[in-house]
């Protein structure tokens, strides 16, 4: 649960870092102002913890996918 939790948080992290860096975009036009920069350096790196933090999830197995292709059937089963 808390694998869950952490992944939920750096998704709206990267969201909100998303969302900043477009403003910074919109407000800087014409400036050397490098917040642009800086918040696409950010969200690269909670992109970045946010892969490691799945990658661990399903290789312990905390994690699984739900997908219908990957679901064996029912007459598979026994």
């Amino acid at each position: 649960m808390l694998l869950k939790t952490i992944i939920i948080i750096l998704f709206i992290a990267m969201i909100i870092s998303l969302s900043s860096g477009l403003g910074f975009l919109l407000k800087d036009v014409g400036t050397p102002s490098k917040r642009t920069l800086y918040a696409l350096g950010i969200r690269v790196s909670i992109a970045l913890m946010l892969l490691i933090s799945l990658f661990y999830g399903f290789y312990t197995g905390q994690l699984k996918s739900q997908a219908p292709w990957e679901q064996v059937p029912a007459y598979q089963q026994e």
